[in-house]
C-alpha cells in the first residue's frame, strides 16, 4: 500500500521495538522532567501538568515547530474533569536535543522513554492525543504500548511510508529542509506557512500569534529533530495497524484531503478506530476550531470503552 503524504514532517511511522542502547532516566529537580540517555548522549523531557493530578490524564504530544504549550488553551478547557500532561518532544520547547543520537534508533528510544516515565511516575493507563509529528508517536506507543493507554486521538497523522524508496527519498528532502532551517530560519518559517497544507490556519486569527511563538524556536534543535524523527529515518507500520485492541479516533480536517484519504485507508485496518471530519478546516483542526476539537474528544473519551 502506497501512503499519500503531505509534507516532509507530517507523515508517521511506527517503529518496531529496536535493540536499541538501553536507556536510563534520571530526575530533574528543577522541573518535572526526566533524562533519557542512550550511548553518551542525553536529553531531558519537560512535561508541563495542567489540572489535578488525582483526576484521569491525557497526554498530549505537539507537531513540528510546536511546544506542549500548544496544548494550554485545550488543557484549561478540559482542567475540570482531566489532568493535562503537556510534553515537549525532542528538539522543542524545554526538551533539549544532540545531534549526535543514531536517527536508526533515536525515534525508538524516544517512544520508549515517554513510556517508562509513564510507568514510573504511575500515570498508566491514561488517554493520549497527538498532532502530525506527535500524532505518529502516539500511534507508536499506541501499538507498542496497548496497555498504557484507555483510549487515543490521533490527528492529521499517518502509520508511514510504506517502501524503502519513499523513505529514502524523505530523509533526501529532509536533509534538505533541515538545511534550509539552519541558514535561513525567518524564511523557513514564511516558506513552511505557505504550503497549501496550512491555507485555512493562515487565514485563522489565531495564526500572526502561532507564527509568532514559532520563530522564538532554536532552529539549530528543529533541524536536528527533523533528522532524528522525520518520517524518512522510519519504518511503516501500516501492517502493525490490524493488531489494535485500543479504541481511537482519527481526526482530519475536512480540507486536508491527503490526511482524509489516509484516515480512509487507517480505518479500513485499525480495529476499534473510526474516522472524524471537522468541516471547513484543515491540517490545524485543533487550533481552527478548538472548541469542536474538545467536544469531540472528551466525547470519544467520555463514553467510550476500552475493549478487553
Amino acid at each position: 500500500m502506497k501512503e499519500v503524504t503531505a509534507d516532509s514532517f507530517t507523515s508517521l511511522y511506527l517503529p518496531r521495538k529496536s535493540m536499541c542502547a538501553r536507556t536510563f532516566y534520571r530526575k530533574s529537580k528543577a522541573q518535572d522532567s526526566f533524562s533519557m540517555q542512550s550511548g553518551f548522549i542525553h536529553s531531558a523531557f519537560h512535561i508541563m501538568p495542567i489540572g489535578n493530578l488525582s483526576r484521569s490524564k491525557i497526554l498530549f504530544l505537539h507537531g513540528f515547530l510546536g511546544s506542549g504549550s500548544d496544548w494550554i488553551p485545550v488543557a484549561e478547557q478540559l482542567e475540570p474533569e482531566y489532568c493535562s500532561m503537556l510534553m515537549d518532544l525532542p528538539g522543542h520547547g524545554e526538551t533539549v536535543i544532540s545531534a549526535e543520537e543514531d536517527p536508526e534508533t533515536f525515534f525508538s528510544v524516544t517512544v520508549d522513554a515517554i513510556a517508562d516515565e509513564l510507568n514510573r511516575k504511575g500515570y498508566a493507563p491514561c488517554y493520549l492525543a497527538g498532532y502530525s509529528m506527535g500524532g505518529r508517536i502516539a500511534l507508536a506507543l499506541l501499538l507498542r504500548y496497548p496497555e498504557l493507554f484507555e483510549k487515543a486521538v490521533i490527528v492529521s497523522a499517518s502509520p508511514g511510508l510504506a517502501t524503502a524508496e519513499e523513505r529514502s527519498e524523505r530523509k533526501s528532502n529532509d536533509e534538505g529542509i533541515a538545511r534550509k532551517i539552519e541558514r535561513n530560519f525567518d524564511d523557513f518559517i514564511e516558506a513552511w506557512y505557505d504550503q497549501p497544507l496550512f491555507a485555512t490556519l493562515k487565514i485563522h486569527p489565531l495564526f500572526r500569534e502561532i507564527e509568532s511563538r514559532r520563530k522564538q524556536s532554536s532552529p539549530k534543535a528543529l533541524a536536528a529533530s527533523l533528522r532524528l524523527l522525520g518520517s524518512g529515518c522510519q519504518p511503516s507500520f501500516w501492517h502493525d495497524l490490524k493488531e489494535n485492541r485500543v479504541p481511537v479516533r482519527f481526526f482530519v480536517g475536512e480540507k486536508d484531503v491527503k490526511f482524509v484519504e489516509i484516515g480512509r485507508q487507517m480505518v479500513n485496518l485499525c480495529p476499534y478506530s473510526a474516522l472524524e471530519y471537522f468541516p471547513g478546516c484543515g491540517h490545524t483542526l485543533h487550533f481552527e476550531n478548538r472548541e469542536l476539537f474538545i467536544d469531540r474528544m472528551k466525547e470519544f473519551f467520555n463514553t467510550h470503552k476500552k475493549q478487553t
